[in-house]
């Protein structure tokens, strides 16, 4: 059995106060569900089996270009977050993997592998780092990496990545998401179409060192740290670099990463029609890439995006099978007490989204009828499926309220006793 760190007794007593409410409220849904030929049990089911991981970077205090003020009991090094990405995954049952930054991660792979099963835990896909600089590197990313000008920084580049690459084997990952940061800041500054080809050669030389049951994930974003141009811009050009690389390529899809007001489902919907969609890095935004809690500033765009893809689980879409994983910068808040949160919201959103009537949806589409196939999906976005989530983690041993629970058993002030306060330090503007 895996070891807890919330004692299993703080857990237990919570969910012994709020288990009558939960157990009224979920059957008071199940009726009314029942009403619209929905079996709750079922959708419980399958809210049970859905999982998000954790990033290894999130547990930790973010920040912006301006500042970064450090939060109590800042984890010290990956097995500091190993222990709080299980704390998340014991009060959520939702999260039982954690995906890796190379090289802030960077520690004997069977030492992590062994620190992560004490948990239960196992390891998502794998990130690479090019887009800053490592103590002690040689060549720097100032001026890009895998599309850089010169050959030395490529090679560099593409060697850390056939690193990331292997450390995940003997970790168990499956993947390997490449984002990185080349660009321009000033119009003439590079060449795009050298630029673009310097970067193709590139991936295709980590692309031939992926083990045969691998994934490739290349990630865009339209820009930033690069403000005038960026190499892997937007989901056309992710499209048309997993369709050069080969079939073990696929489009991440971070959803902070698009201009506003883009029609992030819609995208969703042609990369999984084309069979490119690889996964997602969820967030929420509000400017930008603002890397806010998941659901936190627009619910229904999660929804959305979501009755995209129950849409092909239920079709059975031809070679759908997308990661999920949080991506996230927690500035002002408990990293731990957002992870989870957003966790629950990724998951309320793939209920919700199991709710929709689809055969009334198709007929209103059909039939051209705009308003009532917008009402089909609001029904099932109004509904409240908080007593699923919560009874989903019941049932797997999580907290009813996994916020409440771990509060109450006062996880932060522990840590923020054993692990030294970090110095508080400006950030790239002066």
């Amino acid at each position: 059995m895996s070891e807890t760190i919330i004692p299993a007794e703080i857990v237990e007593k919570d969910n012994t106060a709020r288990k009558p409410d939960l157990e009224r409220d979920y059957a008071s849904l199940g009726e009314r569900l029942d009403r619209r030929g929905i079996a709750i049990d079922a959708i419980r089911d399958k809210v049970e089996k859905f999982a998000v991981a954790i990033p290894s970077w999130g547990v930790g205090t973010g920040g912006t270009r301006f500042a970064r003020f450090p939060g109590a009991g800042e984890p010290r090094d990956i097995f500091d977050k190993i222990e709080d990405c299980a704390v998340i995954s014991q009060l959520t049952q939702a999260t039982p993997t954690v995906s890796l930054h190379i090289p802030w991660d960077k520690a004997d792979p069977n030492r992590l592998k062994q620190a992560a099963s004490r948990f239960g835990l196992g390891f998502d896909a794998m990130n690479s780092n090019t887009f800053s600089d490592a103590r002690d590197q040689k060549l720097s990313y100032k001026f890009g990496s895998l599309s850089h000008a010169d050959a030395g920084t490529r090679r560099q580049a593409v060697e850390h990545n056939l690193e990331c690459i292997e450390i995940g084997k003997t970790l168990g990952s499956k993947a390997l998401t490449v984002w990185i940061g080349d660009g321009s800041n000033f119009p003439g500054q590079v060449n795009f179409a050298k630029a673009f080809e310097r970067y193709l050669d590139a991936m295709k030389e980590i692309y031939a060192g992926l083990p045969a049951d691998w994934k490739l994930f290349t990630e865009h974003k339209m820009y930033e740290p690069a403000f005038y141009s960026t190499v892997v811009q937007d989901w056309g050009t992710n499209y048309l670099i997993a369709k050069e690389l080969g079939d073990k390529a696929f489009c991440l899809v971070d959803l902070g990463h698009h201009a506003p007001n883009v029609n992030i489902e819609m995208i969703v919907s042609r990369l999984i029609q084309f069979k490119k969609l690889g996964g997602f890095h969820f967030n929420d935004s509000k400017y930008g890439d603002d890397d806010l809690d998941a659901g936190s500033i627009d619910p229904y765009r999660l929804f959305l995006v979501f009755n995209e893809l129950v849409d092909a689980e239920l079709s059975g879409a031809e070679g759908f099978d997308p990661a999920h994983m949080l991506d996230q910068s927690h500035n002002v808040t408990d990293p731990i007490e957002s992870l989870m949160l957003s966790a629950v919201e990724v998951q309320r959103a793939y209920a919700q989204a199991l709710l929709v009537d689809r055969n009334a949806l198709e007929g209103f589409q059909d039939g051209n009828d705009a308003l009532m196939a917008t009402q089909t999906l609001k029904a099932a976005y109004r509904t409240d499926v908080e007593p699923i989530l919560a009874m989903a983690r019941l049932k797997t041993g999580g907290a009813i309220d996994p916020v409440a629970t771990y509060r109450a058993a006062g996880y932060r002030a522990k840590v923020a006793a054993e692990r030294p306060a970090v110095v508080g330090g400006s950030g790239g503007i002066v």
